[in-house]
């Protein structure tokens, strides 16, 4: 929309095409008055708004948009977090810009954004970042939303529970079956109610419900995974067929590890696999290489828990803080 002005206030989409199972990755909002989400097969979403435009992916033009909006983002302070592309968290508590006002901070900051890179932004004012990403959803698009200290309380009470970090559909659901439908109703909970449903998440709702969140805003966050899957436009019909394709997305995984700086911090190797029907499993074991053996053989385990067609095969590893010792080639086979 920013560099083909014909594109505003069209339903506009970036995503696979509908005909390669393609999935939606965005969409402006004239697009989801229709109902079309991220993450919706492009074929769902042009059956709810046939003239919806989808247009693939341009990555590296996202990730100059990004790098010069981060760049702005620390001309406030240094601890910025990203969480994506287009989303961060920035702790602007020792920041003397704006005589000192989170408030102006983002404001300016949103204005700049506008200026450098010619795209819109909604921010989140609050004291911690549970309730900074509740405000900055609050008055989208192009608006911002401010939760002073005094008011955590009033707000949080009357908030979702759908909308407690961490809660997706599944334990929303759990939660209102239950009788919580409001963070206000879930207070009613003892802790040791709430560890009793829900474990050790229990101690987060009991905290969250409060607009409790200690968590701070780090500028060195950890790399947890580095993975790359591919969707097929034709089931793949059997074990063979799925270790034929194997190679091929181990190469982009190889390419993607180099890219991140994660050969020395390898420590599991797993296969992701979602069937005909939609299930999906994940195969994994402790590795410190990619090993194509290792990943042939986790193909075969994951393939054995559905035994039907693959429509999606991925394959990936979990990394920690890093190993010592002379790393090996990326593949060595046994």
């Amino acid at each position: 929309m920013r560099d083909d002005p014909t594109l505003r206030n069209r339903p506009l989409a970036v995503g696979g095409r509908a005909d390669q199972r393609g999935v939606i990755a965005t969409c402006n909002y004239e697009a989801r008055r229709f109902g079309v989400r991220s993450a919706m097969a492009t074929s769902q979403a042009l059956q709810r708004c046939p003239d919806l435009i989808v247009l693939p992916p341009s990555m590296e033009k996202y990730r100059v948009a990004s790098r010069e909006i981060l760049a702005i983002y620390r001309a406030y302070t240094d601890l910025v977090e990203p969480l994506s592309l287009d989303e961060a968290y920035l702790d602007v508590t020792q920041s003397d810009q704006c005589q000192g006002s989170a408030t102006l901070i983002a404001q300016q900051i949103r204005e700049r954004i506008v200026d450098a890179v010619g795209i819109t932004a909604s921010a989140g004012i609050a004291p911690n970042k549970f309730l900074a990403k509740i405000a900055s959803d609050w008055n989208k698009p192009n608006g911002q939303f401010v939760i002073r200290p005094h008011e955590i309380d009033a707000f949080v009470a009357v908030l979702p529970v759908d909308k407690l970090h961490g809660v997706g559909k599944v334990t929303a659901a759990r939660l209102h079956r239950l009788g919580a439908k409001t963070c206000g109703d879930l207070r009613n909970w003892p802790l040791p109610q709430l560890q009793h449903h829900f474990g050790k998440f229990g101690d987060r709702l009991y905290e969250l419900c409060r607009g409790i969140d200690q968590r701070e805003v780090s500028n060195n966050r950890e790399r947890k995974s580095v993975s790359v899957e591919e969707t097929y436009v034709t089931d793949l019909p059997d074990l063979a067929t799925c270790q034929q394709r194997l190679p091929e997305v181990l190469r982009t995984l190889v390419e993607r590890v180099r890219r991140a700086k994660a050969e020395r911090n390898i420590d599991k190797l797993f296969i992701k696999l979602r069937f005909a029907d939609f299930q999906r499993t994940t195969a994994e074991c402790v590795g410190t290489r990619l090993d194509v053996a290792v990943f042939e053989r986790l193909l075969a385990t994951g393939f054995e828990r559905g035994k039907r067609p693959v429509r999606l095969m991925g394959a990936g590893v979990r990394v920690s803080d890093g190993h010592a010792g002379e790393q090996p080639e990326l593949f060595e086979n046994e």
